[in-house]
C-alpha cells in the first residue's frame, strides 16, 4: 500500500536537516562549476546509467504483466537513453543538475509511466524462494560460533556476502544471469580486510559491552541479501533483547525488496509460536520507509516510519545504494551502522578502495 501522508525528515537525523543533511555522498559538481556544462563526474555516472540500459531493457520485455512488453521496453530504452543523453548536453534539463536520486527517479518515471510496475518480479520471488530454503542452515552456522565478538563478524560478513545479489549493477547482473550466485561461497569470498572503511574491531567492543534497545535497519535487495544478510542479523539483535524495526520500499524499484514482500517472508519463516529458529520474533516490525528507489533521501520517509523510529538507539543502513551512494556521511542522533559492498568502479574510485570491497562505517553517537 502507498504511503498516504505526506512524507517527513527521519527523526534521528542530526538537526537541522538543511545544513547538516545531504542525501548524495558523491558530488557531481562545486559551485564553480558553469552550471550549462556537465562536469566530467557527471558524465562519467550518466554513463554508468547508460551502460545498465539494455539490461533493464531485457527485464522489461519479459515482463508477463504488461501487454506489448517488447515494444513498451524498446521505448523505455529509447526514452531514457534520449533523456540521459541530453543531460550530457544540458545538465539542467529534467530538473537537473543530476545526481544519483535524480537518475534513478527518471529511470522509474519512465518504467511506471509505460506500465512496467515491478520488472524484477519473477527473479525476486525465485530467489526468495531459495534463500528462504537455506535460512535455517546459515542461522544455525551462526549460533554454533560460541564466540560473541567472532558470530558478530560473522553476521556481518554475511550481510556483505548478501549484498551481493544487485540487479542494479550491470556487472552483477551479468553474473548473476550467468550461474546465480552461491551464498556461502561469497562469505568465504570477501576481499581481505582492511576495508576501504573499516570500523568492524570497534563494533565487535561495542556489541560485547552493549545492548541497543531499538534498531531501526534499512533493508536493501530480495533474497540472500535480506534473508541470508538481514535477518540473521536481526534475528541476534532480538536474541539480545533488542527490538527491530525493517524499513522496506513502498514500492519495486530493481530487486529490492518491498513492505509487503517482506511481510510475507518474515510470516513465511516464522514458526506456529512466532520465533525465528528459536528465538522470539514478537519484537521484529516490518515498516514502510515510503521509498521507491534503489538509494534513499532521509529528509522524506513515511510518517509511520518516523514514528515508530523516533526512540531507537541505533540506525543501519545497508546496500550500495542506500549507505554507500546515498547516506555515507549523513550523521545521526545515535548510534549508526553504513554497510554495503562497493559494486560500482565509479565509487570504488571515490573512495579509493577495490571494486567489491567492503564498507562498514560504525558512528557512536
Amino acid at each position: 500500500m502507498e504511503s498516504s501522508s505526506p512524507a517527513v525528515p527521519f527523526p534521528l537525523l542530526q538537526t537541522p536537516i538543511e545544513t547538516n543533511y545531504r542525501a548524495c555522498t558523491i558530488p557531481y559538481r562545486f559551485e564553480t562549476d558553469n552550471p550549462r556544462k556537465a562536469t566530467p563526474v557527471e558524465i562519467q555516472w550518466i554513463d554508468l546509467f547508460l551502460n545498465s540500459v539494455p539490461s533493464f531493457r531485457q527485464r522489461a520485455e519479459t515482463d508477463p504483466t504488461v501487454p506489448d512488453a517488447p515494444a513498451k521496453a524498446d521505448k523505455f530504452a529509447q526514452r531514457y537513453t534520449e533523456m540521459l543523453e541530453e543531460m550530457k548536453k544540458n545538465p539542467e534539463s529534467y530538473g537537473g543538475p543530476p545526481d544519483c536520486i535524480l537518475l534513478c527517479r527518471l529511470r522509474e518515471v519512465i518504467l511506471r509511466e509505460l506500465g512496467f510496475v515491478d520488472i524484477f518480479k519473477k527473479v525476486k520471488d525465485e530467489e526468495n524462494a531459495k534463500a528462504m530454503t537455506l535460512f535455517e542452515g546459515v542461522v544455525k552456522l551462526n549460533d554454533a560460533i560460541e564466540d560473541e565478538a567472532k558470530r558478530a563478524e560473522n553476521l556481518v560478513r554475511g550481510i556483505l556476502a548478501g549484498n551481493i545479489f544487485d540487479l542494479g549493477s550491470a556487472q552483477l547482473a551479468e553474473m548473476f544471469a550467468k550461474d546465480g550466485m552461491s551464498f556461502l561461497a561469497s562469505c568465504q569470498n570477501l576481499v581481505p580486510r582492511p576495508w576501504v572503511i573499516d570500523d568492524l574491531d570497534a563494533f565487535k567492543l561495542k556489541w560485547a559491552q552493549k545492548t541497543w534497545k531499538k534498531a531501526v535497519i534499512f533493508v536493501d535487495n530480495s533474497g540472500a541479501d535480506v534473508i541470508l544478510g538481514i535477518l540473521p542479523f536481526a534475528r541476534e539483535l532480538l536474541r539480545h533483547g533488542t527490538q527491530v524495526i525493517l524499513a522496506a520500499n513502498d514500492l519495486p524499484s530493481i530487486n529490492d525488496v518491498t513492505y509487503p514482500e517482506l511481510i510475507e517472508i518474515i510470516s513465511k519463516l516464522k514458526d506456529e509460536n512466532e520465533q525465528l529458529v528459536g528465538v522470539d520474533a514478537t519484537g521484529l516490525i516490518v515498516a514502510n520507509s515510503g521509498n521507491d528507489l534503489p538509494v534513499i533521501d532521509l529528509a522524506s520517509v513515511s510518517p509511520e516510519l518516523a514514528f515508530m523510529a523516533s526512540d531507537a538507539d541505533i540506525v543501519v543502513l545497508e546496500g550500495m545504494g542506500r549507505a554507500i551512494e546515498t547516506n555515507l556521511y549523513a550523521r545521526f542522533k545515535c548510534d549508526s551502522i553504513k554497510i554495503g559492498m562497493v559494486k560500482h568502479p565509479e565509487v570504488a574510485q571515490f573512495l579509493g578502495g577495490r571494486l567489491y570491497d567492503c564498507v562498514f562505517k560504525f558512528n557512536e553517537v
